[in-house]
């Protein structure tokens, strides 16, 4: 049974930092791209941040360019999304997923886990 458990969310100022994580289950992790999604209210789900099994490929939407960083610990079987710089507009459910993640073909294969919210106010 595939299981996907975000944590590390929670409420901070602009400006801050969070770092998220993904423990996963159930699925070839070291085989296997992971990426980082999140969904404002009222908004459709978008991609955030992806990285291919060995680590050497990593992918960034352009809103999070220089201020985010995806990395993963095989041997966790976790997968890292390291948030700084934040903003208003990064306030979003964010999900981790896996699928295909290589040069120039991104694709989520999972089903959604319950994500973890990230609010950032002052």
């Amino acid at each position: 049974q595939v299981q996907l458990v975000e944590s590390g969310g929670g409420l901070v100022q602009p400006g801050g930092s969070l770092r998220l994580s993904c423990a996963a289950s159930g699925i070839p992790f070291n085989n296997i791209g992971m990426l980082w999604y999140r969904q404002a209210p009222g908004k459709q789900r978008e991609l955030v941040a992806a990285i291919s099994n060995g680590g050497d490929y990593t992918f960034y939407a352009d809103s999070v360019k220089g201020r985010f960083t995806i990395s993963r610990a095989n041997a966790k079987n976790t997968v890292y999304l390291q948030m700084n710089s934040l903003k208003p507009e990064d306030t979003a459910v964010y999900y981790c997923n896996y699928g295909t993640v290589v040069p120039g073909t991104l694709l989520t294969r999972g089903s959604w886990g319950p994500g973890t919210q990230v609010t950032i106010s002052s």
